[in-house]
């Protein structure tokens, strides 16, 4: 009978032997497509030396003939547990190099275990996914009855932990979806792809060449379907933005999101040194002379919201979610003072700030993931409002309005408004008007805030009137100059409408502020099974 140390050796050979994945030509194969392995991945995401493996001796148990004599080391998964930024992280890591990295009972049930420990010990979970999807030698029969508890679990967690699905490679069918519930994707450009059917089956199914980049690429998924959240060079890249996604966010919905040192930058340093040598209070939030330049003197002209959110958060630095879809709209998360929070503003520079069917969705689903975790939300508005006509109609705007109106409505978080210049109609609702639960309302001295802007207006109210003026041109701009009386700021703010018309170089003082006064916040709900939200 074998020693003890003998029988430990062998299990350290066995672990060692894993570590080699799928072999030297699958790891070959891997590094040819410019990617990491799986294990490469793994160090990158965690934190030096803090990783702890779970399950590393699986294999797979199939009797499929296809299977017999086949190794599959840790069964094309790498599982565990280690921190980011000192918090503990979940991860579950499809490996390409085993059999396409394809889910199979026994690597599914290593991956079940992470996601109950996510769930039991309230850790975020993170997948990273490069994989060809299930396993069709294990599940290709009325076994696949059995199968799908995945998503169910995936659901369950939403809301109450973060869930990161970095997408590294292709992930076909069913592990499209675990993106498809994941609150943050990246994807890398160029390698990552998903698709509920690859290119093979949909040239069977539909007749359709495709390949695999236009059917379901980066670029399709972070610019046109909206289902990826951010577009990255390389794998390096993805793993570094999950760590600064996960930031941001509480370990579970349970904590409030960490509070980060503010980075000075030598420019601020410069500020506070100017201000203490003229007397003034170094640690003083006012923003200087500069933010005044940044609005055209023209209220038609057009700016990059971007050189505003700059300027406020901690470091100019804005973690923005989904860039190049819905571009009339910016939703980021940043820092102020520390503070997390999430940033939804308006877009000038793309169609007005217009807000069409991409950026309603944009929005609600951002404003939903930060409600769930406590992350506040400061909104900047300058919108015209949404956008009109039968294309539009056609497509359910009604629909995708309802839900960012619900999302603003139902977010009990600290809310905060900053109307910049335009607040017109539905958007201003949707903005989170007044009458949304925003804690503070403010607004600069270039504000309107109106069912519609005064040449709108007087367009619809007083055409008949104009239509009969002998100089009809003139008597139009007469009319929109009276009109501008009832829509300007000074209406709002006598009326008490909005709290104050602030200096736009208070903007981030009074942000924080704010953040400070409602971190206490609460709000009595009404007891209900759950609202029915838009669809």
């Amino acid at each position: 009978m074998p020693s003890l140390k003998e029988l430990n050796q062998k299990f350290i050979e066995r672990k060692i032997k894993t570590q080699k994945m799928g072999g030297d030509i699958e790891v070959a194969k891997q590094k040819a497509q410019k990617k990491l392995t799986v294990r490469e991945r793994i160090q990158i995401l965690f934190d030096p030396q803090t990783f702890v493996e779970q399950g590393i001796l699986a294999e797979h148990n199939s009797n499929d003939p296809d299977m017999a004599g086949k190794s599959t080391p840790a069964d094309g998964v790498v599982s565990g547990v280690g921190q980011i930024f000192g918090r503990s992280v979940a991860v579950i890591a499809y490996d390409f190099t085993v059999i396409a990295g394809t889910i199979g009972e026994v690597n599914e049930r290593k991956a079940k275990r992470m996601r109950a420990w996510a769930a039991t010990m309230r850790i975020p979970l993170v997948w990273l996914l490069d994989s060809a999807g299930a396993r069709i030698q294990e599940i290709a029969s009325s076994r696949f009855a059995m199968t799908g508890e995945l998503f169910y679990d995936q659901v369950a967690l939403s809301g109450v932990v973060p869930q990161v699905a970095a997408m590294m490679g292709p992930c076909a069918a069913g592990t499209a979806y675990i993106a498809g519930l994941a609150d943050f994707v990246p994807m890398v450009k160029g390698t990552s792809s998903m698709a509920l059917a690859g290119p093979p089956l949909v040239k069977a199914a539909i007749g359709e060449d495709i390949s695999a980049e236009n059917l379901g690429g980066s670029r399709v998924h972070c610019d046109i379907s909206g289902v990826g959240d951010l577009e990255v060079n390389d794998d390096k890249a993805c793993l570094e933005v999950v760590r600064k996604y996960l930031s941001f966010f509480p370990s579970h919905s349970g904590e409030k999101p960490p509070r980060a040192t503010v980075k000075k930058t030598s420019e601020d340093v410069s500020s506070r040194l100017a201000k203490a040598l003229s007397g003034q209070n170094p640690n003083d939030e006012t923003l200087d002379d500069s933010i005044l330049e940044i609005l055209p003197d023209n209220p038609r002209k057009h700016y990059d919201m971007r050189s505003i959110l700059t300027k406020v958060v901690d470091g100019g630095d804005l973690l923005e979610l989904k860039p190049n879809f819905g571009k009339g709209l910016i939703t980021a998360l940043a820092r102020i003072g520390g503070n997390a929070l999430g940033i939804v503003a308006s877009q000038p520079s793309y169609m007005g700030g217009v807000i069409n069917i991409d950026e309603s969705d944009k929005a609600a689903r951002f404003i939903n993931l930060c409600d769930a975790f406590n992350i506040p939300l400061v909104f900047f508005q300058d919108v015209p409002g949404f956008m009109v006509g039968s294309k539009v109609e056609h497509a359910g705007i009604i629909r995708h309005g309802a839900k960012m109106l619900y999302a603003v409505s139902r977010a009990s978080v600290p809310k905060i408004t900053v109307v910049i210049r335009k607040a017109y109609g539905a958007g201003y609702y949707v903005m989170c008007g007044r009458a949304f639960g925003a804690d503070k309302i403010v607004a600069w001295p270039s504000a309107e805030i109106s069912l519609m802007g005064a040449e709108g207006a007087v367009n619809i109210i007083f055409r008949k009137d104009i239509a009969k003026a002998a100089d009809p041109e003139k008597r139009r701009q007469e009319l929109v100059a009276e009109y501008g009386q009832k829509i300007s700021l000074d209406v709002a703010a006598q009326g008490a409408y909005i709290d104050d018309v602030i200096d736009p170089r208070d903007t981030r003082k009074i942000i924080l502020e704010t953040l400070h006064l409602t971190s206490q916040k609460q709000i009595p709900l009404p007891q209900r099974k759950h609202g029915v939200m838009p669809v």
